[in-house]
């Protein structure tokens, strides 16, 4: 299946299994024209409902009852579905990107797709399915800003992506200490997969970048107003975790003074 194909059935698939489907063979022999995709198709119980103030996650020091944890990782699994059908979204948007970068990006939406069920396959144990809890616009909100390659990865791989290197450490730390070591290996998971996709992006980055500008200022130059530097962090911030995924040192020393 081309990767246009495959992108346009995530993307109209209505259900969760059209949304995770993936191909024995992928190839990219043919990527068209650009496809812009306004919203992706969703059933009524995955569609998008308002997020209210009291949606807020709860507390860590509420980890120790079950309900609690099963909506952090019912929110996280929605942020997953969420980048699946972004990723697809960019698929279809950049097909005269290099097909290096195109690769890599079918690569990383087929990670996605496996948290999704990682954590789908958790919920369940827990006695949650996906359609249980709301499901929130979130990211793809940013969507209409992602117009390049290189604001797709700005916002993407090293905002929502780069926080991910300090939430998912910060909850798998909170979930063993409460006793959930299964969700805690689940967030470890998460965390290897997610330092490989801010490399991905750190590399695309720096070979975009004008040459006399700094890493860190074209990325700033590439994020919307509402995704300030906060929003790559997290309270806690991990800076070894950057480091191995190839984040430059100014960066680094930088993000770490942001207000989260």
């Amino acid at each position: 299946m081309e990767f246009r194909q495959w992108a346009i059935h995530i993307l109209s698939g209505e259900t969760l299994q059209e949304k995770l489907f993936t191909p024995e063979t992928l190839t990219d022999h043919t990527p068209g024209p650009p496809l812009i995709w306004k919203e992706p198709a969703r059933s009524h119980e995955l569609r998008f409902q308002k997020h209210f103030r009291k949606n807020r996650l709860p507390a860590f020091q509420d980890h120790k009852n079950l309900d609690s944890r099963v909506i952090c990782l019912h929110r996280f699994a929605g942020h997953e579905l969420l980048a699946v059908e972004i990723m697809a979204y960019a698929l279809l948007a950049f097909p005269d990107a290099p097909s290096h970068f195109r690769k890599g990006l079918a690569h990383t939406l087929k990670e996605e797709q496996e948290h999704v069920r990682l954590y789908t396959k958790r919920l369940e144990e827990m006695g949650c399915k996906l359609e249980d809890l709301p499901l929130y616009r979130n990211f793809w909100s940013f969507v209409p800003h992602l117009t390049t390659p290189l604001k797709y990865i700005s916002v993407m791989s090293l905002t929502f992506e780069m926080a991910n290197l300090d939430f998912a450490p910060i909850y798998g730390s909170s979930f063993a200490k409460h006793g959930d070591l299964a969700s805690a290996k689940l967030m470890e998971k998460i965390l290897k997969d997610e330092i490989g996709h801010v490399s991905f992006g750190c590399k695309w980055l720096h070979k975009w970048k004008e040459e006399d500008v700094s890493d860190w200022d074209t990325w700033l130059k590439n994020i919307p107003p509402r995704a300030h530097p906060g929003r790559a962090r997290g309270s806690i911030f991990f800076e070894e975790n950057r480091k191995l995924a190839g984040v430059p040192d100014d960066w680094i020393k930088a993000l770490s003074q942001a207000k989260h």
